[in-house]
C-alpha cells in the first residue's frame, strides 16, 4: 500500500523548531548532517526468525478476512502484503542491527524533533513467497527530507528501504516512511498556547483516498460496505479493490445494523479518558470493551460494545449500531448490547442516558 507524504506536509519551516529546541550548530549544518545519513545502513544480512510457513499465512488471512484460495493448499503462496511480516523481529528484536538509524534519531532528538509518526508504505513484490522460503534482508536509509512543517509539527520525513530476498532470490521492496517532528503548540479554551493535544479529546481516524467514503457514509449516519462489482463479494475494512476477483470496481450496500460480538478484548492500561463516555463501560476513566463485530451480512468492523459493563460482553452477545457523537466534530459508529430505539438523536458522549440513533435498513426503514 501507499500514501502520500503530502497528506500531513504542510510548507518549509522558516525559523527554529516550534515547541522544540533550535537545530544545533545553525540551520545550514544541521540540514547537511542529517543529508549525511542517507545511503547508510540501518539493517545488513538481516535474517527472519521464521521461515515463510502456513500458521502465520492462516493467522493473516484470518485477519485480515481474506479467503483466497492462492493461500492455501500444497501450492500455497502468501499474501503479498506480509512481505514486511516475514522481516519482524518481534518483542525481542534482531540482534546485530547497524546504528545509523539510531544515531540518526538521537540527532533529530537532540533538535527537539522527538516525536514520530508512521506516514506511509510503499511495496514492490518482485517473486511469491512460499512455505519454507528462508527471508533474509538489508535496509538502508534511502532519504531525510528538508524541515517541513505539518499540522501535527514541524519535523523530518525519514524514509528507509528494505530489501527483501527468499533463498537468496530478490523477492521485494518494502519503503517505511515516518515524521520525526516537534508538536505544535495547541492554543486551548483561555487562549494560550499549552504545547500539547487538547486534554481527553478523542484522536481522529485516519481518513485516506481508500476510505473517505467510508467516512463520508458514517457523517450521513450510514454504515456502508463495499460490494465488489465483478463477483459481488462484499468487504470490510474498505479497499481499492476485489480480494476475490481482483475486480477494481465496487460500490456500496448499507448496513442494517444488527450483529453479533465475534471477539474482544478490555483495555485497562493505559488509560485513555476520551475512549469511553461516562456512564459506559466502566466510565470515563475506567476499562473498556473493544470488539471484534460480526455484521448481520457477513463481514467484520472493529469498534466499541456499549450499553454493558465491560466485563458483561461476551462473545455471540447481540449487538445493535449506533452513531455516538464523540465531540462537536466527531461522530463514530458503535455497537450497543441489546440496542435498539428511537433513531431521532445521535448519543452524546458526555450526555447520560442518551437516545439512540440506530441504523436504517438499506430500505430506509430500520434495520
Amino acid at each position: 500500500m501507499s500514501g502520500e507524504e503530502g497528506a500531513v506536509e504542510g510548507v518549509a519551516g522558516r525559523d527554529g523548531v516550534r515547541g522544540g529546541g533550535r537545530p544545533p550548530g545553525g540551520a545550514a549544518a544541521y540540514e547537511r548532517a542529517l543529508k549525511a545519513f542517507e545511503g547508510r545502513p540501518a539493517s545488513t544480512g538481516g535474517v527472519g526468525k521464521d521461515p515463510v510457513n502456513e500458521a502465520m499465512i492462516r493467522h493473516w488471512c484470518e485477519a485480515m478476512g481474506d479467503a483466497h484460495p492462492a493461500y492455501r493448499g500444497p501450492d500455497a503462496v502468501a499474501p503479498p502484503t506480509m512481505l514486511q511480516a516475514w522481516t519482524m523481529g518481534g518483542l525481542s528484536g534482531h540482534q546485530g542491527r547497524d546504528g545509523g538509524y539510531a544515531e540518526l534519531s538521537a540527532l533529530l532528538d537532540e533538535a527537539g524533533y522527538t516525536s514520530v509518526v508512521a506516514t506511509d508504505c510503499e511495496q514492490e513484490y518482485l517473486r511469491p513467497l512460499r512455505p519454507g522460503d528462508v527471508i533474509t534482508f538489508d535496509a538502508v536509509i534511502e532519504s531525510v527530507s528538508p524541515r517541513k512543517t505539518t499540522r501535527l509539527g514541524t519535523g523530518h520525513f525519514v524514509t528507509t528501504r528494505m530489501d527483501v530476498r527468499a533463498n537468496g532470490e530478490p523477492a521485494g521492496t518494502h519503503r517505511f516512511r515516518v515524521l520525526k517532528y516537534a508538536p505544535a503548540a495547541r492554543r486551548a479554551p483561555n487562549g494560550r498556547e499549552d504545547g500539547g493535544p487538547s486534554p481527553g479529546k478523542r484522536p481522529r481516524p485516519v481518513v485516506n483516498r481508500d476510505n473517505a467514503g467510508f467516512w463520508d457514509g458514517v457523517a450521513a449516519r450510514k454504515l456502508l460496505i463495499q460490494r465488489c462489482g465483478g463477483c459481488g463479494t462484499l468487504r470490510f475494512p474498505w479497499l481499492p479493490g476485489c480480494n476475490h476477483c481482483g475486480a477494481a470496481q465496487w460500490d456500496t450496500v448499507e448496513a442494517g445494523g444488527a450483529g453479533t460480538v465475534y471477539s474482544y478484548v478490555v483495555m485497562h492500561h493505559p488509560s485513555f479518558p476520551a475512549f469511553a463516555a461516562p456512564g459506559e463501560s466502566g466510565g470515563a476513566a475506567g476499562p473498556y470493551a473493544v470488539g471484534l463485530i460480526e455484521l448481520a451480512e457477513g463481514v467484520r468492523m472493529v469498534s466499541n460494545v456499549v450499553g454493558v459493563p465491560y466485563d458483561r460482553v461476551r462473545i455471540g452477545m447481540p449487538v445493535r449500531l449506533e452513531f455516538l457523537r464523540v465531540d462537536e466534530e466527531l461522530v463514530l459508529p458503535v455497537f450497543r448490547a441489546g440496542g435498539g430505539g428511537d433513531a431521532g438523536a445521535v448519543p452524546d458522549a458526555g450526555a447520560a442516558g442518551p437516545a439512540p440513533e440506530t441504523a436504517r435498513g438499506p430500505e430506509g426503514g430500520e434495520g
